[in-house]
């Protein structure tokens, strides 16, 4: 009578270490592809949104009528809009306040536009780290699953007089099937963490490319003001 070794009954023949091992990985496994989709759904949703800001902004429209836009808009502005609503409104702050130089008044803005900056880019990058963890360390965790099933393995044939293909092969599978989850875990993973860490850096070079043009059109607008 041969073993049944189908997927299945692998999964519930293991012993409880190798299912708490196996638990361990569909769940990251899940979570991983849940911030996956997230993930791409941001960044695709953020170049949207920059193409279509950055076609209003380099389209000769007046900054005021852009910036009453986004400061009036129902949600909180992300992306090039909440770097460029964050620097006019204290660049508009603090050229009303009398005494400050124009390049004060630059590098006031300048810094807003940073910290606004900043938090764009841990928004993109958020769980990130997460998907890179579990590319990392879901194959260790899968072996050790294999490791200890093997070892488990070995053990039983001990208490037999005479090994056998028939009777090795069912525990051996099982252990190896730990392996095979951590690499389902780890690969959509890592190939998802490399992609999206790449679309956040050319993100976040655009958003630097924006606040350094429009720091020049401020600084331009900040000299004008003294003529």
């Amino acid at each position: 009578m041969t073993a049944d070794l189908s997927i299945a009954n692998l999964v519930l023949g293991a012993s409880p270490i190798v299912q708490l091992v196996m638990l361990v990985l569909l769940g990251a496994s899940l979570a991983s592809w849940t911030m996956i989709f997230d993930r791409r759904k941001v960044l695709r949703r953020a170049q949207r949104a920059a193409d279509v800001f950055e076609t209003e902004f380099w389209s000769g429209g007046d900054i005021n009528k852009i910036y009453a836009r986004v400061s009036n808009g129902k949600n909180r502005a992300h992306g090039l809009e909440n770097i460029f609503s964050s620097g006019f409104s204290e660049f508009v702050r603090l050229r009303k306040q009398s005494g400050i130089e124009p390049m004060a008044v630059v590098e006031g803005a300048q810094r807003t536009m940073r910290v606004a900056l900043s938090r764009e880019l841990d928004y993109l990058e958020n769980h990130l780290s997460f998907l890179a963890t579990v590319g990392s360390t879901s194959p260790y965790i899968g072996l050790f699953g294999t490791v200890w099933g093997i070892m488990n393995s070995f053990r039983s044939l001990g208490s037999v007089q005479q090994a056998t293909l028939a009777i090795v092969a069912p525990g051996i599978a099982e252990a190896l099937v730990a392996t095979a989850m951590g690499l389902f875990a780890a690969i959509p993973a890592v190939i998802a963490y490399n992609r999206f860490a790449h679309d956040s850096e050319r993100l976040g070079n655009r958003y630097e490319a924006f606040m350094e043009e429009f720091s020049n059109i401020l600084q331009r607008q900040a000299h004008s003001d003294l003529d």
